[in-house]
């Protein structure tokens, strides 16, 4: 049994490293994700990088030179870019034209949700023994009201649309030069990285923050097409023409921990229950509780797996990162696990070693 004055001290080291790596998440982070994820790029790139280096060659002045890796890497970069982009527009076309069918027919789906609520209130109206349409105009009230409140949201919210598109413009173009710039100067990092009294803590935030970057990416990218793939077959079964524009906008929805598939498939099964159209309601709702124990399942076991972490450690670092962080923290959370756990056992280490 370990010494009170020992276990202590742990306990303080442990509440220490946990506080840095929270403030880190909080307040630095934010300030150098385009430069974070382009020192990743550049990581990635480099093997290929270098071998077209070392046999690429131009005639300049008479001399054979070597293409610098910052081209290399930008002509990389934009290729995949390019590729990426194309496959984005292959891949679009049908979705395209099934939105188009969408909004065609959206306004014939709001009047029959009209029709059918309004017969609900009125059921419910004779039933309670209320004045006729009392509940529909109260409705028909609160809805207008909901509208005429709701129009400056929306240009607050368009505003705010306009204001991401351009932070989003200028995360690429600083990602972009960040990573041309860091392949460039990779060998320089890499010794004042080494050279510097910090070297264990960077050797260890960055294969950690490397490994965990794969596991969410390769995660993620497994359970998004899986969840799309089940929303596809499910609304395919019940006849649905726009089957593949919905499955793939549920499977991406439900990437985001605020929303998930139930944000789409819980209301819209529910209504048509409503309907007494209990073979379809019961097959969305019984799409959605699929989804959601597959994405509980896969994201622990995926994440903890690639990462070294337990399922129910990577649940519970999840849920505390969703606390602390927000949406960001469902990722965040796990990564910081297992850099609180290296920290602690590094500087252990150092203080049983003295």
């Amino acid at each position: 049994m370990g010494k009170p004055g020992k276990k202590l001290k742990k306990i303080f080291l442990i509440l220490g490293i946990t506080g840095a790596v929270y403030g880190g998440f909080k307040y630095l982070l934010p300030l150098v994700v385009p430069f974070l994820c382009a020192y990743l790029a550049a990581l990635w790139l480099g093997p290929s990088v270098r071998y077209f280096e070392r046999r690429l060659t131009i005639r300049l002045g008479g001399k054979e030179r070597r293409i610098p890796a910052a081209v290399i890497g930008g002509v990389e970069l934009l290729f995949m870019g390019a590729v990426l982009s194309w496959l984005f527009y292959l891949g679009s076309s049908r979705l395209l034209a099934q939105a188009r069918l969408f909004m065609v027919r959206l306004p014939e789906w709001l009047s029959e949700a009209d029709r059918v609520l309004t017969g609900l209130f009125l059921s419910l109206e004779e039933k309670m023994g209320l004045m006729p349409e009392s509940l529909v105009g109260l409705v028909r009230d609160a809805s207008e009201a909901v509208r005429q409140a709701s129009l400056p949201l929306l240009m607050t919210n368009s505003v705010s649309v306009l204001a991401w598109a351009v932070r989003a413009v200028v995360f690429l173009v600083l990602f972009f030069v960040a990573a041309v710039m860091t392949l460039e100067e990779m060998d320089e990092i890499r010794e004042k990285k080494s050279g510097s009294i910090f070297h264990r803590e960077f050797s260890v935030l960055g294969r950690r923050i490397a490994s965990a970057g794969s596991a969410w990416f390769k995660t993620q990218l497994v359970i998004t097409a899986v969840t799309a793939m089940i929303c596809t077959l499910g609304l395919t079964l019940l006849g649905n023409p726009y089957s593949v524009l919905l499955g793939l906008g549920i499977g991406l929805l439900d990437a985001l921990p605020v929303f998930g598939t139930g944000a789409v498939l819980i209301p819209w099964g529910a209504f048509l229950l409503l309907e007494h159209q209990w073979w379809k309601g019961a097959v969305l709702l019984f799409i959605y509780g699929l989804c959601y124990f597959i994405r509980q399942f896969l994201e622990a076991k995926l994440m903890g797996s690639r990462m070294g972490l337990s399922a129910l450690e990577t649940l519970f670092s999840m849920y505390v990162g969703l606390e602390l962080l927000g949406v960001s923290g469902f990722f965040l959370g796990p990564v910081g696990l297992l850099i609180i756990e290296d920290l602690v056992k590094l500087y252990g280490e150092d203080g049983e070693s003295r």
